[in-house]
């Protein structure tokens, strides 16, 4: 039987002190779900199985979520929720008769780094222990296990808090709850676990006592950074831990060249990807698939949602999601792309526009006060203040088509389906609802008609009445 790497993913539990309808493990965290993070750690180990324990309380939206952030994983479920004892065993008995290395992970350390999953599974492998512990040290251990270890550095025990005495107390190395076990001695130290506790549990940490009386060694492998093993209980330690993966994901990203202003009010998420020379003002968030080419400023205060930024291009107070803003093209402020919006090179989407599912032209501006829907906006056009694209009947959308330099006067309409030729101009306050061809004036207003007299007639005594009667006698 050959030897085969395993991984282990516990997430049965619920996580109740959340208070949360959403299984905890599925809370979202800059760009993965809790469990998302620990999956994607996980794949440095290459593992040959990846199994994720769900329970039944909240297990089929678990399911849904592993099938499509890792299809490769397969589902276990732990029907009563007897420890992580009884998880581990429920993972090794719905896989294959395999042998060789196991790694279980709980699933709310979102800080734990691929390279150290690797090394704890690597360093284990050498070592010929039958179980290896992820540790940390840490300046204040209170209510962590602490590793015990004899003059040689071997692990000789773990102590609960509750248990140590002072000296033991005083220890700073903690257990993260993370292994690497031999997948033999393992499944025979779980056939002997015992719920003789005050929970009623099985416990997968008895298992390193069960191994040492069993005569195998056991191992630990420190973390390089002791934030790694931290996981979250409440929405106050989940606010601690994306912090901390905020702090690392912007620390990552200014030495690979991205300038930030403020830091501690930029998010990134973790699946986003920024060019150098990229500048972010204070209360950026860039979110989902987002991409923002080189020399582009983002904000202050913009977030940006699965949007590609061309290179130089500037976005200021806005809102974006799944838009396209092309090179040296400007945004906002205070302006909002939705779904589909695109902005080719050097066009200019200003302050309170809207567009959705709309392009706009190299060099077209739409500056101001706009709602353009479902329209084709030609290059170098201008969209006078005021302008609204009618694009909806009240059954179904229909588009607009704007040609190349057209100018569209301010406070408009433009009742869709309609076509405004290249070159073509349309008056102010026009409601434009037949095509302009190329190079014409569309004027679709009535004429102005002014009645002479009409305030001091019909608003005597007032001040404007006061006003008209003195511009009159001066006449």
């Amino acid at each position: 039987m050959s030897a085969a790497r395993v991984v282990v993913v516990l997430a049965a539990g619920m996580g109740t002190r959340m208070k949360s309808a959403l299984p905890k493990v599925l809370h979202p965290m800059l760009g993965r779900s809790l469990l998302g993070h620990v999956l994607n750690a996980s794949r440095a180990v290459r593992a040959d199985h990846t199994v994720v324990v769900v329970g039944k309380a909240g297990g089929d939206r678990v399911t849904e979520h592993v099938t499509g952030i890792a299809p490769q994983a397969s589902i276990a479920l732990q029907p009563v929720m007897r420890g992580t004892g009884d998880a581990a065993r429920v993972a090794l008995n719905s896989l294959p008769d395999v042998e060789g290395t196991v790694v279980v992970l709980g699933a709310d350390t979102p800080l734990l780094r691929p390279e150290t999953v690797e090394q704890l599974a690597a360093e284990h492998e050498a070592s010929g222990r039958a179980a290896t512990v992820l540790t940390a040290r840490v300046a204040d251990p209170a209510g962590f296990g602490r590793i015990v270890r004899d003059r040689s550095g071997d692990v000789v025990g773990i102590v609960e808090h509750r248990d140590a005495d002072p000296e033991q107390l005083r220890i700073d190395e903690i257990n993260s709850g993370i292994y690497a076990f031999t997948i033999g001695p393992l499944r025979s130290a779980l056939s002997r676990l015992t719920t003789d506790n005050d929970q009623g549990e099985e416990y997968l940490t008895d298992t390193l006592e069960l191994l040492m009386a069993d005569g195998h060694g056991i191992g630990a492998f420190v973390a390089a950074d002791a934030a790694e093993t931290l996981g979250c209980n409440d929405r106050a330690q989940f606010a601690g831990l994306r912090s901390l993966l905020r702090d690392r994901i912007n620390t990552e990203l200014m030495r690979a060249g991205v300038t930030m202003d403020d830091p501690a009010s930029t998010w990134v998420d973790v699946t986003a990807v920024i060019e150098p020379d990229v500048t972010l003002r204070p209360g950026v968030q860039v979110e989902g698939a987002t991409r923002i080419a080189s020399g582009a400023v983002i904000g202050p205060d913009s977030t940006l949602v699965d949007t590609v930024v061309g290179e130089n291009a500037t976005v200021t107070r806005a809102h974006c999601v799944e838009a396209e803003v092309g090179p040296s093209a400007s945004v906002g402020p205070y302006a909002y792309l939705r779904p589909a919006a695109v902005l080719l090179e050097g066009a200019k989407v200003g302050t309170f526009v809207e567009v959705k599912k709309s392009t706009v032209g190299e060099g077209a501006k739409v500056p101001h006060l706009t709602y353009a829907g479902d329209a084709t906006i030609g290059a170098g056009a201008n969209i006078g203040a005021g302008t609204i694209f009618a694009n909806y009947d009240g059954v179904a959308k229909h588009p607009t088509d704007i040609g190349e330099a057209v100018f569209v006067g301010s406070n408009s309409v433009l009742v869709a389906p309609v076509a405004i030729g290249d070159g073509a101009y349309v008056a102010a306050g026009s409601a434009v609802a037949e095509d302009v061809p190329p190079g014409a004036l569309g004027v679709a207003r009535g004429r102005q008609h002014n009645s002479d007299g009409w305030v001091e007639r019909r608003r005597a005594g007032t001040k404007s009445a006061d006003a008209a009667k003195r511009a009159g006698s001066s006449d």
